[in-house]
Parts: structure tokens; sequence; C-alpha cells
């Protein structure tokens, strides 16, 4: 992508002929595990088009087991009306190497179809043994370990509450047992050892994972209020002593669905 805007612009305009939806409100980017919990936020409302994300510009089919490579566009009601959200049912990782501005693509795609609040999930790794897996905890900040942005040249964009402790604050009314904390992003694909574990935890992590912190970063610079959830599906390594894998990603996020559409349903109606 030689001009990542211009490219957004042109996935947005198509996106817009493919759904119909002139303008999207919110949008959601549903990482590992979550995808059954996108079932559920489409049966609070109607489905407006669900198709292959590889239909729009600067797009690829997706890489990771437990992600769908489909995008819906979704209606549901909201306090003051019908809102459409937008759905990514999977993401591109900063590991594939297809480099920083496909990891972006769709924040960017999302800013160009009017979207200016955004949801992003992901499964993760806790630090807190108190957090069994299947536990959502909301992102309060995050340490960007991957050594690199999706900003080119003398941009600076401030990242003061990135995560938006508005958006936080509905959260917890509507859920009270949500807990927060600092979500790490490691470049992947490996899982961390337990001493990058135990480094995330001194440098004051929470949660460790392999996406997230840069796809923030390029919706505040596109001008996002921004809703960090991490789902806890492991304890990171060191923190238990069970092997980890990606497969116990994916059950962690089958069996907490209903819990996870349920929140999803609750929440975004009201940002």
């Amino acid at each position: 992508m030689s001009d990542p805007y211009s490219s957004a612009s042109d996935a947005a305009a198509k996106l817009a002929e493919i759904t119909g939806v002139q303008s999207h409100d919110t949008a959601l980017v549903l990482g590992s595990g979550w995808l059954p919990a996108a079932d559920r936020l489409a049966e609070a409302g109607s489905v407006n088009a669900e198709f292959e994300r590889a239909e729009l510009p600067g797009f690829s089919d997706a890489a990771v087991a437990g992600h769908s490579g489909k995008i819906r566009s979704i209606r549901i009601p909201g306090p003051s009306g019908d809102l459409n959200v937008l759905a990514f049912l999977a993401r591109t990782h900063y590991y594939e190497g297809k480099g920083v501005e496909a990891v972006v693509h769709p924040i960017r795609t999302a800013a160009q179809a009017g979207v200016r609040k955004i949801v992003i999930t992901n499964g993760c790794g806790g630090l807190n043994p108190a957090w069994s897996p299947g536990t959502p905890v909301l992102i309060s900040d995050h340490i960007n370990l991957t050594g690199a942005s999706p900003l080119v040249g003398a941009n600076f964009v401030d990242l003061t509450d990135l995560y938006s402790s508005r958006l936080r604050s509905i959260a917890r009314d509507l859920d009270p047992s949500l807990d927060e904390g600092v979500y790490v992003q490691f470049p992947g694909p490996h899982y961390e050892t337990p001493a990058e574990v135990r480094m995330a935890g001194i440098i004051g992590g929470d949660l460790v994972g392999m996406s997230t912190a840069l796809e923030a970063i390029a919706a505040r610079e596109a001008g996002m209020e921004i809703l960090g959830i991490s789902l806890v599906t492991n304890l990171a390594a060191g923190i238990s002593d069970q092997p980890l894998s990606h497969q116990e990603v994916i059950d962690a996020g089958r069996a907490a669905a209903t819990r996870m559409g349920d929140l999803l349903a609750k929440i975004v109606p009201q940002l």
C-alpha cells in the first residue's frame, strides 16, 4: 500500500457499495476466541451484509485459526435510534510480516466509513492468577513492545487516555464485575517466555498478547474513541505450569462466547 489513506478511502467506498450503508457508527475488531460472540451480537439486531474481507481493496484473507475472514455490517437498536456496527471478524497480525500498514488498514477503513467509536478485542494471557480463562478485562492502557508504529514522520499523536476512561466507565456501569489492566503487545508469533512475562509485570503490564496496541494508535490518529477489552484465555507463561497452545485460546473463547456476546450486546449500543 503506497498510500494507506487513499487505500482506506477506496475500501470504505467499496464497503458502502456492498453493505448499502453509507456511514457506520461503531466498529468492532474481534480477536482470537471472540468469533462466537459476534453471532450473539447479531442476534440483538439484524445483519445488513456479510462478505469476505478480501473483497475490499487492501484486505487479505484471515491467516489465523479462530478468526473468520469475513466482515459483517450489523444494524442494532440504540437509545436514540438504530446504529450501524462494522464488525471485523478477523485481523491482520504484525507477526504475519505484511507490515504495519496492513495491520491498521481495517482501522483506517472504518474511519473513512464514518466510525468514531471502536471496540478492539483480543484473546490474551493474564498475569493475575485471579483472572481465570474466560475472564473479560477492560484495557486501561498499553505498552507497545513491537518496536513499530503506524504513524509516519513528525506525526506526534497524544496517547493520553488512549483507552477512553468515559467508555470504560460506561462498560463498568453495565457490568460492575469488569476489572481493568494494562495490555502489553509483544511481536509474536511465539508465546512469551516466563522471563518475558515477569518483565511485563515489572514494567506495569497485566495482560500479554500479540495485537491491539498498533490498532489503537491508528484509531487515535483517526480521531476515534477507543474501548479495549481483553478476554483472558490462559494464564501467561510462568504464572501457570501448563504449556500454552492456540487451541486453548480458541476453546476458552468458545466457552465464554455467551458472556462475551451478551457483554458486547449491552455495551455497544450505549457507546
